[in-house]
């Protein structure tokens, strides 16, 4: 078989999913992997920095929703991780489609390790040792998974069963994988020691991947060579073609090629893991009081126990609460009974039917130049904080429904109205007339805070006409 040259992986960071079992500080224009849940850093900062060892591993390749582009850029810029690309879905595919146009930009000949953005590993340098422990299986033309040893019968997770150990590397081959189990089920999983949970990390050769996904799910990889070949530069980024991706097979990479392949292996990885996917998930990992109660920012709880109580800001105050999750952001309270957690996609899918966009956006909404936030608001009138970043400009644009009012609280705004170009510091304020073509800049080195007034007969965002606008946006 063909062996690979010797050099540094390349990560693939996958970075899909709407995490919509974290509702509601998951949404899905901020999902769950953009948001600190466990650690001082986002999760996919947390998974960018694990993978931040040169001698390992190369610059990593992410790809991502393209309405998440700016903010994955800048979480990663955080950090120091400059990626090799950012490779920008048209369309939801699933993970088969999404690694194989990581595999093609990679390049043959090259060992990519393909992760999920959204989970949480402890013990980093333990992690890069079970990484590189899978080397000589995956340079044996094998697509190498991990798995951890599972420490409870957990319901929540898919399963991996170990077969035979192979002679040429410290691994095992994969006897079958299982999908997520009843509670028996996963109380047998737990007794054999040879089932572990499945953390969907593959480490492989990029040509072996490919020639493999086409010879057992054809379609998918003829789609993506074409969607690479035939798609464009956009700033820092890699936009792959629609049509050509839209041909590709929605399928997940387990049902595509690991439940088919006769050459995947299974190594153990040697830390804590887990996949942040649930609400009780995160009570499980985080650090309960006495009465085993997880509390997470401004909370109260007397006579209370087994409960995870988040607060994004407002207080929650609980008495005699047993074994329940709240979770209360700016505009949602959300509370549910901690064993129905896996059950919380029902309560999107009911916001999202009534028309609501509470499973959409945050009220804190993320934007290349900065955030805005919605304050207030009435019959013809809304009121938002703008935080505009050094150097950040809004699009050259005008509205048909709405005049605006902009009060700078501190920082330096440069303002264009028409014809006209000025600065405004603290304090000072303009007025944007209805249908006015107007810009609004941060020329300064510190982030620029403005109040913003919004008057007119509909305040809705798509009442924005983009005439000039340095991000490309549409």
């Amino acid at each position: 078989m063909a062996k690979t040259p010797s050099g540094r992986i390349t990560p693939v960071i996958l970075s899909g999913g709407s995490g919509s079992r974290l509702w509601p500080l998951s949404r899905a224009m901020h999902p769950k992997q953009m948001l600190d849940l466990v650690g001082e850093h986002s999760l996919i900062q947390e998974t960018a920095l694990r993978l931040n060892d040169p001698e390992l591993f190369g610059p990593p390749i992410i790809v991502c929703n393209e309405e998440h582009r700016f903010v994955i850029a800048e979480q990663l810029r955080e950090v120091g991780i400059t990626p090799a690309a950012i490779i920008l879905e048209p369309m939801a595919r699933n993970t088969a489609p999404a690694i194989a146009v990581a595999a093609v930009v990679a390049g043959p000949d090259n060992i990519i390790l393909s992760v999920p953005s959204d989970g949480h590993i402890g013990e980093a340098a333990r992690y890069r040792d079970s990484v590189r422990a899978g080397l000589p299986a995956a340079r044996d033309e094998r697509v190498v998974t991990f798995g951890v040893a599972p420490s409870r019968p957990e319901t929540g997770f898919g399963y991996i069963e170990e077969g035979d150990a192979l002679e040429e590397a410290p691994a095992h081959r994969v006897a079958a994988f299982h999908e997520k189990p009843d509670a028996a089920r996963a109380e047998t999983y737990l007794q054999s020691g040879k089932h572990l949970w499945n953390t969907s990390l593959f480490l492989v050769r990029a040509g072996f991947f490919l020639d493999e996904l086409d010879r057992l799910t054809p379609g998918i990889v003829p789609a993506a060579r074409k969607a690479v070949a035939l798609g464009q530069q956009d700033l820092d980024f890699t936009r792959l073609d629609a049509d050509a991706f839209a041909a590709a097979p929605s399928i997940s990479v387990d049902h595509a090629l690991m439940e088919k392949t006769g050459r995947a292996a299974v190594l153990r990885l040697e830390t804590s893991w887990s996949d942040v996917g649930s609400w009780q998930e995160l009570w499980q990992q985080g650090e309960g009081d006495a009465d085993g109660n997880v509390l997470v920012g401004d909370v109260i709880a007397e006579d209370s126990s087994g409960n995870y109580l988040r607060s994004e800001g407002r207080l929650i105050a609980a008495l005699g609460l047993r074994d329940q999750i709240v979770v209360a952001t700016r505009d949602v309270v959300m509370i549910l009974p901690r064993e129905r957690s896996q059950d919380v996609k029902l309560l999107v899918e009911r916001v999202a039917a009534a028309g609501r966009e509470e499973h959409n956006l945050h009220p804190l909404v993320h934007r290349p130049w900065g955030t805005y936030e919605g304050i207030d608001e009435g019959d013809g009138y809304q009121v938002k904080r703008i935080v505009v970043k050094p150097g950040g400009r809004l699009s050259l644009q005008r509205h048909r429904h709405r005049a605006e009012h902009w009060i700078v609280v501190t920082g330096v705004a440069r303002v264009t109205i028409d014809e006209k170009v000025f600065e405004l510091r603290s304090n000072e304020s303009t007025h944007v007339p209805l249908g006015a073509v107007h810009r609004l800049e941060n020329p300064g080195s510190e982030p620029l805070y403005m109040i913003e007034v919004q008057c007119g007969d509909y305040l809705g965002e798509d009442d924005i006409e983009r005439l000039e606008d340095v991000y490309n946006r549409a």
